[in-house]
């Protein structure tokens, strides 16, 4: 998911590796229970090779078309999982927290593809990459490789879920859903938003702005203070 750590330094981004036998086996089970099912011993061994990796929040951890350098498994924080268009716009695709999956990796991991979207830290981040060999062996074990599979399909929903919205919703329907999903207030820029339903800012302030003309919200600074959520749901629902 994010480059091997002796390459951090070329581009100027710091992260901290840590190769603790017992706090990394010890971490990944807090976050990923299934991985129990994985025989002790063998589970031991294998994740004391695996580096943890720390980073802050705004750091860029992997880009479209660059090859992918493990599965992460998110032991704290939380990773942002988007796609870009050459206009420099971006689709928010999913977010991994502790306990979650990143398809896009998985994918491009499992395939040997090179990554098909950027991701970066949204607060500091702390994760194990995991390389594909370990991977392998970690899904002989049932319960691992059950837990592995229904994260992956369920991810899989929510973006067939996206694309739906993107297709066929107008945006003023996906902005009265997000503004819903995140109230009752938003503490957000029009910059995160637009990123987020992947449009231009000036859109995203002129529909708030229209938003608030009919009494559905009131802006601030970095703050949307949802007023009328009935109105929002009925626009959500419309067409």
């Amino acid at each position: 998911m994010i480059p091997e750590p002796e390459r951090r330094p070329t581009s100027g981004v710091g992260l901290n590796e840590d190769r603790s036998m017992t706090d990394t086996a010890s971490l990944l089970l807090a976050a990923y229970p299934a991985l129990s099912g994985v025989p002790s011993p063998r589970f031991a061994e294998t994740a004391a090779r695996l580096p943890l990796i720390s980073v802050e929040a705004g750091t860029a951890l992997f880009a479209e078309g660059e090859s992918c350098h493990g599965f992460p498994c998110v032991i704290s924080g939380q990773v942002r999982v988007a796609r870009g268009s050459p206009d420099g716009r971006e689709l928010e695709l999913y977010r991994v927290g502790p306990g979650q999956v990143c398809v896009v990796s998985a994918g491009c991991l499992f395939e040997g593809l090179p990554m098909t979207a950027h991701g970066s830290a949204m607060v500091p981040t702390r994760l194990a990459l995991v390389d594909l060999d370990t991977m392998l062996e970690w899904t002989d074990a049932r319960p691992w490789r059950r837990f592995l599979l229904g994260l992956m399909a369920e991810r899989m929903a929510e973006l067939a879920a996206l694309v739906e919205a993107v297709a066929f919703q107008q945006l003023d329907q996906r902005l009265a859903r997000s503004l819903l999903a995140q109230g009752p207030t938003v503490l957000a820029t029009h910059q995160r938003l637009a990123d987020e339903l992947g449009t231009s800012r000036e859109i995203v302030s002129r529909l708030l702005g229209r938003f608030e003309d009919q009494g559905a919200v009131r802006l601030g600074r970095e703050r949307i203070d949802v007023l009328d959520p009935a109105a929002l749901r009925q626009l959500e629902e419309s067409r």
